[in-house]
């Protein structure tokens, strides 16, 4: 297992130096998944909401959040990310919604906390979207599912 980067030799955390790595084209795969009674699903699905495109604010939400990871998750290095995108598939038996992001750069670190960072943050914004109908949604099994890129090549979660 390899050590922990977060801290130097005495203990303290400390921002990971990154000066001296190559930049490379950088890929983050992340999903997580929110489930819902069914009647707040066809709502949803639907697009008849009150509060308007549940899954449209979602996205932009997502984006968001990726661009502001830095400001969130406090050893995180701020990226200039060159693409990021997210896929909402929905699951009518279970009435859930799984939540896909990519992340791109090219940089000396990665983007997984980029993508994770959207991930979490579309579906709490489905959650705070329907509240008012559904408290009792649940968002979970939020993992990466694949990184590129660095030194450490490629990474995929096991299927």
């Amino acid at each position: 297992m390899n050590k922990l980067t977060h801290f130097d030799a005495s203990g303290q955390a400390h921002m990971v130096n990154v000066g001296d790595k190559a930049s490379t084209p950088r890929i983050a795969i992340a999903s997580g998944k929110i489930t819902m009674l069914p009647e707040t699903f066809k709502m949803v699905a639907a697009g008849s909401h009150k509060k308007g495109d549940v899954l449209g604010i979602a996205r932009i939400a997502g984006i968001q959040a990726s661009k502001k990871t830095s400001d969130l998750i406090p050893l995180c290095h701020p990226l200039a990310l060159t693409h990021v995108s997210l896929e909402f598939t929905l699951q009518d038996i279970t009435s859930s919604i799984t939540c896909q992001v990519r992340a791109e750069t090219t940089g000396p670190t990665g983007v997984e906390m980029e993508a994770l960072t959207a991930v979490q943050i579309a579906l709490l914004t489905i959650y705070d979207m329907c509240k008012a109908v559904d408290r009792g949604m649940v968002m979970g099994d939020i993992k990466l599912l694949e990184k590129s890129g660095g030194k450490s090549g490629v990474w995929a979660a096991e299927k």
